[in-house]
């Protein structure tokens, strides 16, 4: 198969990707979690994985109510009973380099407000490759078991558990509820043994280790179950009706006194260094530690820091999965190729020699930028210790943890005496206008904008996708052919509500041609009427304008709550100076480069009259806030400044939105509150000029009931 990079792709392929997707991987994780028999690789799932949540990430308003990305494995077989979870069972976020731990541990410490010089201790244990599995014990005795399951309902696999010698069936001194969790698996010496049996008796082979757990675990007469070298590490808890301890680590050695495997590999880590110290030697041992693991799982150790962390939808915030490697392999660069994208952004692919890299014949890779193949990074420092990359270079293709393939270096021992550096164009290969690199920017642009077809087709592709006016029956493929349409052209958004009356009328021209009829085309006219009414944050997401995603586009219109004032401010405003700058630049979560972005779209003449035109055409629904009604901040527009001492800014924010509170970056008229710590300054004394109320961080937190 040949695999595009995501910024390759139309709104149509994506689409279509996106459904393929959630087919392949509904079917692997049916195959994995309910049926024991993988269909692919754990890397090769890891990447498809990645894969779709890096093209939601581009097309937001394409992401699929059955997303992989917020499922968590299967749902259970039809063959046992159900057991509802009272905690959900969550899978882990991947980091696939050192880099992306090192971005956890930062991220972790931004979110909880340390300093580089606070404490933040975290274990790090191998990251078992088995089967997940839930023990409840009521008053010390095991009264059920059961499998992840879908993360919500698990299947009750009680009986079988009870056949595990690793799990105790009585606990003494334990807590009247408690809920273990931890990973059934089978060692590699007593794998190879039933498969010999398998063999003997002409019974199923398993494929490997894990599906043998899983198989074995999974039966539904539990003899067979008894008959099997199960074992099981204890590794995290659900329901408690007493705390285990304060720590992680302390946790898992109270599990070990209570009676149950732990693994002896975890350790206690003081820094990044230590954590990335103990995944190497976690991976030199891999081959002998008798049985599989597929990386390193890290989880911040102080359980006060994890209360506080929480979880994103699928996965903690607390704790990371360091994946071992993924696949290389070698091939022949032939050809780079430069894209145009939506914003102008030239893209440059890789086209090679076709190569198997982890299953798939990969053809084209990334390249990311005209630095990346110079050999430099974006500071200009040198990158593969500046080797640059050629057309005609035998290169090394990987696809680590996302799918998209990459090449990560070049032999240049193999390279041609007559071989020249690449030259990246400074000129649009799709209008020739020129294309230029704002400081600070890694990529180069076209300058070309509405004038350059690969934007304008891609700007109105992006105008009708999902997550914007999603008009049924004028996707990708219906937008290209419009564009390119001499008596129906669609060439600007407002096109699209004129298609029905100019010239004779959408019915008359589109009911006769290939692909049309009269009812499909009536279908299309009326699904175009009911997009004019459109809900503000939808039509400004749908302008792309260059750094507004669709969270972005919410944030604004929540903010401004009409299309009256979000113009009048961007027309008024200049970038760099005066109140309505100041405005855009206050809003908690916009920052110059987005208020520039905005500022420009409402200022380039082009741009303007082609808004100006849709807008003629459309009613555009105000935006409400959100509010809790429970909360007594709920409504109020508020400001933090100086330094807080009990939760971090990012948690203070995101605790204040979910009351109801609207957080800006800036006091104003219109602030209702400023909540002002230690080193407090022109905020605060802006607030008092204002008339505005200052309180501290302290009564902030009785005020919202945080610190009663």
């Amino acid at each position: 198969m040949t695999i595009k990079d995501v910024f390759e792709l139309t709104e149509q392929d994506a689409r279509a990707e996106l459904a393929h997707l959630a087919s392949v991987l509904g079917t692997a994780n049916l195959a994995y979690h309910t049926a024991d028999a993988p269909v692919m690789s754990d890397a090769e799932y890891d990447a498809l994985r990645r894969r779709n949540q890096a093209i939601e990430a581009r097309f937001p308003g394409l992401k699929r109510a059955d997303s992989p990305s917020d499922k968590v494995g299967a749902k259970v077989s039809d063959g046992f009973g159900k057991i509802a979870h009272e905690v959900r069972m969550m899978s882990l976020g991947n980091a696939f380099s050192d880099d992306d731990v090192v971005e956890f541990e930062q991220r972790v410490r931004k979110y909880l407000g340390l300093r580089d010089n606070e404490a933040l201790d975290l274990t790090a244990e191998p990251k078992i490759d088995g089967l997940s599995l839930s023990l409840r014990y009521e008053q010390g005795q095991l009264v059920q078991a059961a499998t992840r399951g879908d993360g919500e309902v698990g299947e009750n696999v009680t009986y079988n558990a009870r056949m595990i010698s690793d799990i105790p069936q009585v606990l003494t001194g334990a807590p009247d509820i408690l809920e273990i969790r931890g990973e059934v698996y089978m060692r590699h010496a007593d794998f190879t043994a039933l498969n010999a049996r398998q063999v003997e008796k002409g019974d199923k082979v398993f494929a490997n280790p894990r599906n043998a757990a899983a198989g074995s675990l999974r039966q539904l007469d539990s003899k067979i179950t008894k008959s099997r070298p199960l074992h099981f590490y204890a590794y995290a808890w659900g329901a408690l009706s007493a705390p285990l301890a304060t720590t992680q680590s302390g946790a898992i050695s109270t599990m070990s006194a209570l009676g149950f495997s732990v693994n002896p590999l975890l350790v206690l880590c003081k820094n990044t260094a230590e954590m990335l110290a103990q995944y190497a030697l976690i991976e030199a041992q891999r081959a002998s530690l008798g049985y599989d693991i597929d990386g390193v799982v890290y989880k911040v150790n102080d359980l006060l820091y994890q209360e506080r962390l929480g979880f994103r939808s699928t996965t903690p915030r607390w704790a990371i999965a360091h994946k071992f490697p993924a696949e290389l392999a070698h091939t022949w660069l032939e050809d780079i190729e430069i894209q145009v994208g939506r914003t102008g952004a030239l893209s440059p692919v890789a086209r090679l020699k076709p190569v198997t890299v982890g299953g798939v014949v990969v053809s084209n890779a990334t390249l990311h930028n005209e630095d990346y193949i110079a050999g430099r990074d974006s500071n200009g420092l040198p990158i593969r210790e500046g080797r640059d990359i050629r057309i005609g270079d035998w290169v090394e293709v990987y696809r680590a943890g996302d799918v998209i393939p990459k090449i990560r270096d070049v032999d240049i021992t193999k390279r041609d005496s007559d071989s020249a550096p690449y030259v990246f164009p400074e000129i649009c290969p799709e209008c020739g206008s020129l294309a230029t690199r704002e400081e600070g920017d890694s990529v180069r642009r076209c300058s070309g904008g509405l004038i350059c077809p690969a934007q304008a087709v891609e700007k109105l592709k992006h105008f009708v996708s999902r997550g914007a006016f999603d008009i049924d029956g004028l996707g990708a493929k219906q937008i290209e052919a419009f564009f390119n349409d001499d008596q129906l052209p669609i060439r600007e958004p407002a096109d699209i509500f004129t298609l029905a009356t100019r010239d004779g009328g959408l019915l008359s021209k589109l009911k006769n041609r290939d692909g049309w009829g009269e009812i499909s085309a009536a279908n299309l006219f009326e699904a175009i009427e009911n997009k004019r009414n459109i809900p503000l944050n939808r039509l400004i997401f749908a302008l792309g304008i260059r750094h507004v995603g669709d969270s972005s586009a919410a944030l604004l219109a929540g903010h401004f709550t009409s299309w009256q004032a979000f113009e009048a401010i961007l027309t008024a405003a200049k970038i760099g100076a005066g109140d309505e700058w100041d405005e855009l630049l206050g809003i908690d979560g916009v920052g110059a480069v987005m208020a520039a972005a905005l500022v420009n779209a409402f200022h380039q003449d082009a741009s303007r009259a082609s808004i100006d035109r849709l807008v003629a055409q459309l009613q555009i629904e105000d935006a409400v806030a959100v509010k809790n009604a429970d909360s007594p901040v709920a409504g109020l527009t508020v400001v933090f400044t100086g330094t807080l001492e009990q939760m971090s800014r990012a948690e203070a924010k995101a605790t204040a939105e979910k009351l109801g509170a609207k957080v800006t970056g800036s006091v104003s008229a219109k602030t209702d509150m400023v909540i002002a710590g230690p080193g407090a300054g022109s905020k605060a004394k802006k607030a008092a000029e204002l008339g505005v109320q200052v309180v501290s961080e302290q009564e902030w937190l009785e005020l919202t009931r945080l610190n009663p």
